[in-house]
């Protein structure tokens, strides 16, 4: 139940894509590093920012939480 908490409150907080992407670029961060960090293939994350698929599960909690820890990094 927990699990499905998380997933629920990242799918609440996920930036559209286009942000995500732009979030992404500000803090210096290619697509490739996303994706390693994260354990997916690059493809992945460009269809992410693109708008043709939506991360899932384990995927959908930490792409969110990367995605809110790079925003701190790039505002400070």
């Amino acid at each position: 139940m927990i699990e499905l908490m998380k997933e629920l409150e990242a799918a609440r907080q996920l930036p559209p894509p286009r942000l995500a992407r732009e979030i992404r670029a500000a803090a210096g961060v290619s697509q490739a590093r996303m994706a390693e960090t994260l354990g997916v293939q690059r493809v992945t994350v460009v269809r992410w920012e693109n708008g043709t698929r939506r991360p899932r599960r384990e995927h959908l909690v930490a792409y969110v939480a990367l995605l809110q820890s790079l925003q701190r990094v790039s505002a400070a």
